[in-house]
């Protein structure tokens, strides 16, 4: 998709999981392949394009079973954001947390779609990963986490 082609007001819309494990109190982070539309991503939290069919939630929640292969809970919206570095792409962050029938939350991850590698992070530490900005406000709310 080439993003110099939406039209002003069309983003393309990004829903983006932040899973917490509240017994170990750790974030899920993975890291990308390659990012077709932001070069500088690495490490992100799972997600993707949400589809037009499904709710948000349900779109999120099948991203992340196909990049991780684990099932979540979705609790709640905790952010919305454009990126500098793509002002065309807009993300929409969810709290979410492991189904306990899922498996083993700590091992047992599936790398899936996109990712090449899968890894529990302390939420202070996700900034240490992210090669791209991490909004203030989204900071602030990981750092509730611990």
């Amino acid at each position: 998709m080439d993003l110099s082609k939406l039209d002003k007001g069309v983003f393309l819309v990004n829903v983006q999981g932040i899973v917490y494990n509240p017994v170990s109190r750790k974030i899920l982070i993975g890291r990308r392949a390659k990012d077709p539309y932001i070069e500088k991503l690495t490490w992100t939290f799972p997600g993707g394009r949400a589809g037009y069919g499904p709710d948000l939630e349900d779109s999120l929640r099948e991203q992340i079973r196909k990049k991780t292969g684990l099932d979540v809970v979705v609790r709640e919206v905790i952010f919305a954001k454009t990126y500098p570095e793509e002002r065309k792409i807009l993300s929409i962050y969810y709290l979410c947390e492991p189904v306990e029938a899922a498996g083993p939350v700590l091992g047992g991850l599936k790398v899936g779609e996109g990712f090449t590698e899968l890894r529990w992070v302390k939420p202070t530490e996700v900034a240490q990963y992210f090669t791209t900005s991490l909004h203030r406000t989204l900071f602030d709310y990981l750092e509730t986490l611990c």
